[in-house]
């Protein structure tokens, strides 16, 4: 019995009412263009500066730009995913509240606890590609200064403690306390001179482009074989994991919901438009200067610089430089103001330390949880090394798109959704109570549902189908990954194997494709539901399992820390509980007075097994 309570507080969902979806203590102060300069400024950095000169040095060669335009494609699709959660939940904490209202209380703190390992080292990593970035331009005399004078010889550390990167984020992190509305103007400036950067780079780079740098043979040993693809497929999809890191930042605009002014509309309108303006940004940079400058002599810290000095336009370097620190800026930036708005989301509803959620009275912004994750990302700024950064964000980064896509699946074929789209649901007719009424199952009912509107059999249906997905997904990515030998062999049983879990997976979208969607109109939907977001969760699961070993070590102590706050403080912290206490009560009580009057009929609504029927006037407000 104790067992079976505590399995259920770990699957409690959040319930909304209309008032929690248009109150916030928030300042309600950014437009679409806010979101769209946030967007790309949030993730047109580091990638543009640094990793694409990287990533076709040492992992893709010229086959960069296709290692960008699948890193794209994986990031549309979970952008997709966000936006329709955007128009359905416009509160501030993205995905992590999301995951709340579908999946249930673990879940949620899983992904939002991922968030914040993806905000802190995305804030890590652009503060310590920024400080590279400068350091190459002065000849690398902060390193050489701090390698003499406090060297650190530990492994997956740093090789001197980076005080510039700790200044560098403290700085942005009292900018971001002062006001959401300050750091957008200065974030909209600066997103301005770095887009120039890139046409500049475009532009100018078409002049001295040689087609020959994409056919090279006679390349040193460790440049591969040669040619546009030296490190072959392999090298590819492993540049395009490095690459999603470039794309990483465009769902900050989802968690600024209680921000926004008609956030349904300008959410997914930012989040579209920023990324496809990145997409091309990246493609076009990484196109010309792996067609000005052979691969193998570009520079991994700064790139741009060096492949114009090797065509003799040194001049441009002073240019590029103004747009590097324009553009490492607004990542920066991008990078530190979801972070804030997660622990405000988080610690508001009790899952990690309430402090966490507390709103400045002047200032209209979560100071103490700002200032708290500036330091802890100026820390890992100071003691890591971009790469073991980059690899750890993204395993989080991944996840939390995973669990997005699953989460529209489940939501777009749940009974209990109003038109509205909003997870509570009011009073109801006989007409609508007698839709969602248990069904007897039977195998007929997988291809044929009987009915055009959810029913409590058909999304239980989708919610098997969508796990058995998820379960093939994951073997099928892991499979081709570790088989990839047998595979490229042309081996019989890998290809059965691979084949059969093809199958698999196919059957499971089938029949969640016949089952019937939910009808809430919505002000963006994702497109080609249920396909889309299984490609998505495809892609970002094959991505994952290509990160290193040592990246999913850190991963699982990162959790671990995670876990042990949510189970001896989240778990009986939670607001979700404590209404569901008063709310329980509140029904006892109600019971006892209708069989005291012998009372026949009732005017409220009782409440559904999995908490989403509620009667919102009945349910008291939890203040943090």
């Amino acid at each position: 019995m104790a067992c079976s309570v505590f399995l259920k507080k770990l699957i409690r969902k959040k319930v909304l009412s209309n008032s929690d979806i248009e109150e916030s203590e928030l300042n309600r102060c950014l437009t679409t263009i806010d979101l769209i300069g946030l967007g790309i400024g949030s993730t047109l950095g580091a990638g543009l500066y640094v990793v694409a000169g990287q990533v076709a040095r040492e992992s893709a060669g010229p086959a960069v730009t296709i290692s960008f335009l699948v890193a794209a494609l994986a990031s549309a699709l979970a952008g997709m995913c966000y936006a329709e959660f955007a128009a359905r939940i416009p509160r501030a904490g993205s995905a992590y509240v999301y995951s709340y209202v579908t999946v249930g209380e673990l879940m949620a703190f899983v992904i939002g606890w991922n968030l914040v390992l993806e905000y802190v080292i995305g804030t890590a990593s652009v503060a310590r590609g920024w400080s590279a970035y400068f350091d190459s331009l002065i000849d690398k005399k902060i390193a050489h200064f701090f390698n003499r004078t406090m060297p650190m010889h530990v492994d997956q550390l740093s090789d001197y403690p980076d005080f510039f990167a700790f200044g560098i984020t403290i700085v942005l992190t009292v900018l971001l306390a002062v006001g959401v509305k300050e750091s957008t103007r200065f974030n909209n400036v600066f997103t301005c001179v770095n887009l120039l950067v890139v046409l500049y780079v475009t532009i100018c780079g078409f002049f001295k482009i040689d087609f020959n740098n994409w056919e090279l043979k006679d390349v040193p040993a460790s440049a591969g074989s040669g040619g546009f693809m030296p490190f072959g497929f392999s090298g590819i999809m492993e540049g395009a994991a490095t690459c999603f890191y470039a794309f990483v930042g465009f769902d900050c605009v989802a968690t600024t919901g209680e921000e926004t002014r008609n956030p349904q509309r300008a959410i997914p309108i930012g989040i579209i438009v920023s990324l496809i303006i990145i997409f091309f940004s990246y493609f076009s940079v990484s196109a010309v200067i792996t067609l000005m400058c052979p691969y193998y002599l570009l520079d991994t810290d700064a790139p741009l610089p060096t492949v114009f000095e090797y065509v003799g336009w040194g001049l441009a370097r002073y240019i590029i430089t103004a747009g590097a620190v324009c553009g490492l800026s607004t990542s920066l930036l991008g990078g530190m103001f979801p972070l804030p708005r997660i622990l405000y989301a988080m610690g508001s509803d009790g899952l990690i330390f309430r402090f966490m959620g507390k709103v400045s009275d002047r200032f209209k912004t979560p100071v103490i949880g700002t200032i708290i994750s500036g330091i802890f990302a100026g820390t890992m700024a100071m003691m890591f090394n971009l790469k073991e950064l980059v690899d750890m964000m993204s395993i989080g980064t991944l996840l939390a798109y995973t669990l997005v896509a699953i989460s529209v699946l489940i939501l777009r074929y749940e009974a209990d959704v109003n038109l509205l789209g909003s997870m509570s649901v009011t009073k109801m007719d006989d007409a609508s109570r007698a839709a969602v009424i248990r069904e007897p199952f039977s195998v007929v009912r997988l291809f044929r549902p009987g009915s055009d509107q959810p029913t409590r059999l058909s999304a239980l249906i989708s919610k098997l189908a969508t796990a058995i997905l998820c379960v093939c997904v994951t073997g099928f990515s892991a499979f081709t990954i570790f088989a990839s030998d047998d595979l490229g062999e042309v081996k019989t049983w890998a290809i059965a194997v691979a084949v059969a879990l093809g199958l698999m997976m196919c059957f499971c979208v089938a029949v969640i494709f016949l089952q019937p969607q939910s009808s809430a109109s919505l002000a963006f939907k994702v497109p080609l539901v249920p396909f889309l977001p299984a490609i998505s969760a495809l892609v970002n699961i094959y991505l994952m399992l290509k990160l290193s070993l040592m990246t999913w070590l850190r991963f699982g102590i990162w959790m671990l820390i995670g876990f042990s706050i949510y189970f001896f403080y989240g778990v009986s912290n939670s607001s979700e509980g404590k209404v569901s206490a008063s709310s329980s009560s509140a029904m006892l009580f109600r019971k006892s007075s209708e069989a005291d009057s012998d009372s026949t009929t009732t005017t409220t609504t009782s409440f559904s097994e999995d908490a989403l029927l509620v009667k919102n006037e009945t349910l008291p407000k939890y203040s943090s």
